[in-house]
């Protein structure tokens, strides 16, 4: 009797191990990482959701918000050689619905307040519902005063 050819991996088998491979990111974020995080989790920009070493779609979002469709990568040295490979990356989510937006370690370790002031422009215009909802509140704390 001759042996099965192996079978491809099913998707929750590819679910598992992009899943594995997102915690071991998790543990070993880079100091970039974790100052961007400390910034985006909790709500805290918008009271968008943020989620760190998000499987998204083939590909580990640095960080993903998933209501506003906006993907951040934070890159360092090493993506100088890898252009090509960003840049498909990019055409993919932006397939899947993402818009992803690219930043370098240094610029977020340096200048962190211009990094988190861009994110916030990008996420204002791809939910325009919260845009008009703070718009609202304005509204109302100005007519209170």
């Amino acid at each position: 009797m001759e042996p099965k050819p192996a079978a491809p991996d099913s998707l929750s088998r590819l679910r598992e191990r992009a899943g594995v491979r997102a915690r071991e990111l998790r543990r070993k974020q880079t100091d970039a990482e974790s100052i961007l995080w400390r910034r985006l989790r909790n709500r805290q920009l918008l009271g968008l959701k943020f989620r760190r070493q998000r499987p998204v779609g083939s590909y580990i979002a640095d960080f993903a918000c998933l209501e506003a469709g906006l993907v951040i990568e934070l890159d360092g040295g090493q993506h100088v050689e890898q252009a090509d490979y960003d840049a498909a990356r990019a055409r993919a989510l932006k397939q899947a619905g993402f818009r992803t937006l690219r930043f370098w370690n240094h610029e977020v370790l340096n200048e962190t307040d211009a990094v988190m002031e861009k994110i916030r422009q990008v996420a204002e215009t791809l939910t325009p519902a919260l845009s008009r909802k703070r718009e609202r509140e304005q509204d109302r704390t100005q007519e209170s005063t």
